[in-house]
């Protein structure tokens, strides 16, 4: 399935910043929220794996029903798996687009990674526990 990637804060996510490898944060953070119609075309449930995939990478994420999105539009809080994603350029502003990035989504079994695995992955260094 094509979708439109949206990204945000939200205030789950934002009251774990300081906690970054707590299961709580990877939680939030690798919930894709979806349109419950488009999950039902997916043939997947709410917990189902998911792999996300934009022109920049490939992430495992959970579906997760959200009302107020329409079909086509997906959620997912800002953060390493957002990040993922969403392409880094800022076009000279210092912020990427963090708005409309064109992915396609869909079903798997394969795990969700962590959060510290995630950032090794970027060339980053994992979070400190």
């Amino acid at each position: 399935m094509r979708a439109a990637l949206n990204t945000g804060r939200t205030i789950r996510q934002g009251s774990y910043v300081e906690r970054k490898n707590s299961p709580a944060y990877r939680e939030e953070a690798s919930s894709l929220h979806m349109n419950r119609v488009d999950m039902l075309e997916l043939e997947i449930e709410e917990g189902d794996h998911v792999c996300v995939r934009s022109d920049q990478g490939a992430v495992v994420m959970v579906a997760c029903p959200a009302e107020g999105l329409d079909r086509g539009e997906v959620f997912v809080c800002l953060g390493p798996f957002a990040n993922f994603l969403v392409d880094p350029e800022t076009h000279g502003t210092g912020m990427p687009d963090f708005k409309t990035t064109a992915v396609t989504i869909e079903p798997t079994t394969a795990p969700v990674p962590a959060v510290k695995d995630l950032m090794e992955q970027c060339g980053g260094s994992g979070y400190e526990g």
